[in-house]
């Protein structure tokens, strides 16, 4: 016969002092350890399927006896249905563990997508933008949200009132949100539909952004004044209209100019090449370097330990600004950007090379995905001829054959000097 333990009372209880295993009584099988100096705990002891299984119920004296004998009772009855409630705990807390870790804000998760892709936006102004947009505007309405309870309500919120008065900059953020989310579905943080999808939800909501909102292309000059332009352009003092200069012959744009070091210049071959990091379509480009750019290029001055082309004062790479400055200065209504568009016009309306051949020049994606995979090299051959007919336009002063193959246009070089 088994022998029954002594139910003791809690006055009882609490004077016990010896270290061990103590049997309390009121169920069989519960037992107070006395661990010495490190605490005292509960522990209900039984037999299941076979097994002896030991599960501990909570620290003493902040559980009560009263309390692990119910526990205990609880934890009995369920090995008598054969469920092991040391597992179904451990299953419970792993759930939790799982759901707290799922409790994301959206400004956390907004904040976490941003540090997650950051690093591979190339210009560190997109990472800016992303932050500073989405604190301005979404923040605000819906950042202290968990990102399961974002709903189509919440995003609405966000961008009704700015998709009349700003639609770019809202166009933006609901892309913005909408990256967010299809993030947080992929880490699992939250399920269904993406409330701040535009096809199929929000454009059923929201005017489309271009009925109500026209496209600004950069202001151009047009190309029949450019030659004028540019003769007034070379009378300017300055590293910064001398940077203008070269990206109009290159029909470049001002961040590649700007960023343009001695190194990638071969003053043998003809040849700028822009590395990848600093190029827009993230690939490689080769400028073929017309006569009067590399004439330009000769007159700059070095300076020892600075590597930019064009440096600023401090020597490092001019600001974003400084091209802009030189055509307001020159009061003139346009941008250095749009020097690319009247680029673009010249070679349409005023020679025969192929609309391809300009789009390289300009260094494009292909939109078409078929014709973009067969297109292996870059045409920079045929490039030189009609780079070297855009800078005699730009510049007629500079006499040359716009005929000649490139061995010609590189040893004329030396009589021309």
């Amino acid at each position: 016969m088994v022998r029954k333990a002594k139910e003791l009372s809690p006055l009882e209880i609490k004077r016990i002092k010896n270290a061990g295993r103590h049997a309390v009584g009121g169920v069989s099988g519960l037992y107070l350890y006395l661990n010495g100096g490190n605490g005292s705990s509960w522990v209900l002891r039984v037999t299941a399927a076979g097994k002896r299984e030991v599960m501990g119920l909570g620290p003493y004296p902040e559980v009560g006896v009263g309390e692990a004998r119910d526990k205990a009772r609880a934890a009995k009855a369920l090995f008598e249905q054969g469920i092991n409630p040391k597992i179904q705990r451990q299953e419970q807390e792993s759930a939790l563990r799982v759901k707290q870790a799922s409790l994301k804000t959206f400004e956390e998760a907004a904040l976490a997508y941003i540090a997650a892709h950051g690093d591979g936006w190339k210009n560190p102004k997109h990472r800016a933008q992303w932050k500073s947009t989405l604190e301005a505007y979404v923040f605000p309405t819906i950042g202290s949200l968990m990102v399961q309870d974002v709903t189509q309500l919440g995003v609405m919120a966000v961008l009704e009132p700015i998709w009349k008065t700003k639609n770019e900059t809202a166009s933006r953020v609901r892309g913005r949100i909408e990256s967010v989310l299809d993030w947080c579905k992929v880490r699992g943080y939250r399920s269904g539909d993406n409330p701040a999808a535009w096809k199929g939800h929000l454009e059923q909501l929201l005017p489309a952004p271009g009925k109500i909102a026209k496209t600004q292309h950069h202001r151009a000059l047009p190309y029949a004044l450019l030659p004028d332009f540019m003769s007034r352009l070379r009378d300017q003092p300055g590293t910064s209209a001398r940077a203008l200069e070269f990206a109009i012959l290159c029909a470049a744009r001002s961040g590649e100019v700007r960023g343009a070091t001695w190194s990638e210049v071969d003053l043998e071959i003809c040849v700028w090449t822009v590395p990848t990091e600093r190029m827009k379509a993230g690939k490689e480009h080769r400028v073929p370097l017309s006569r009067s750019a590399v004439a330009l290029l000769k007159a700059q001055p070095r300076v020892e330990g600075v590597v930019h082309i064009f440096p600023g004062r401090t020597g490092k790479e001019l600001s974003d600004m400084s091209l802009s400055k030189v055509m307001r200065d020159m009061a003139v209504d346009a941008v250095p950007h749009g020097f690319r568009s009247t680029f673009r016009d010249w070679v349409g309306e005023e020679t025969r090379h192929p609309r391809e051949i300009a789009e390289q020049a300009l260094a494009h994606v292909l939109k078409d995905k078929v014709e973009a995979a067969y297109r292996r090299g870059d045409a920079l051959e045929k490039r030189r001829v009609m780079m070297e007919e855009w800078a005699q336009f730009c510049v007629p002063s500079v006499k040359s054959d716009t005929n000649m193959g490139f061995k010609q246009i590189v040893s004329g070089f030396g009589r021309w000097e």
